[in-house]
């Protein structure tokens, strides 16, 4: 492992954007100060700064990083690595702007966009297997839901068969409690 305070800067100088402490930070985004370490720890993030202290120091584009983290794996159900692919993918992405600004080389040129559209293809597979997924969640909830529907317009229709049980039958079965 490597000595962050070696590669991460010491405070900027004054008058610049304000910075925060990993506490402030946590606030902040609704993180927990272990979990904005731990993605430290996995390359996910890197502070801004580290005081003279060595304490981490956070900015804006740090305190949008991590909620884009957290929407990714509590929204979306991102594992913590496909998040990192992501991110990995976004830096290269904008590496490979730079460089393809910086040349007339047609075949560096060339180069650069088969590898972005490699990475492309990479997330569209990632998300579509991502949406897939969500896809057989929102068909089972809506199954539960007509379940549920159907045990209601089975009340309002005056047919409870276990009256005070607290319990209905699925239909085509016995006795299932249809909160589930």
């Amino acid at each position: 492992m490597t000595d962050a305070t070696a590669s991460t800067p010491i405070l900027p100088p004054a008058g610049t954007e304000r910075l925060l402490r990993i506490q402030e930070v946590a606030a902040e985004t609704g993180l927990t100060t272990r979990a904005i370490r731990y993605y430290e720890e996995m390359g996910l993030l890197e502070p801004a700064a580290r005081s003279d202290g060595a304490y981490r120091l956070f900015d804006a584009s740090d305190l949008e990083r991590l909620r884009f983290i957290r929407s990714l794996r509590d929204d979306a159900g991102f594992s913590l690595a496909q998040i990192g692919q992501l991110l990995e993918d976004d830096v290269a992405r904008e590496r490979n702007r730079e460089r393809f600004r910086s040349t007339t080389d047609l075949d560096e040129r060339r180069t650069l966009i088969v590898d972005a559209q490699a990475r492309v293809d990479r997330q569209i597979a990632t998300l579509e297997e991502k949406a897939a997924r969500l896809t057989e969640m929102i068909d089972a909830a809506r199954g539960r839901r007509r379940h549920l529907d159907a045990h209601m317009a089975e009340l309002d229709g005056g047919r409870d068969p276990h009256p005070g049980s607290g319990a209905h039958p699925h239909p085509g079965g016995e006795g299932t409690d249809p909160s589930r």
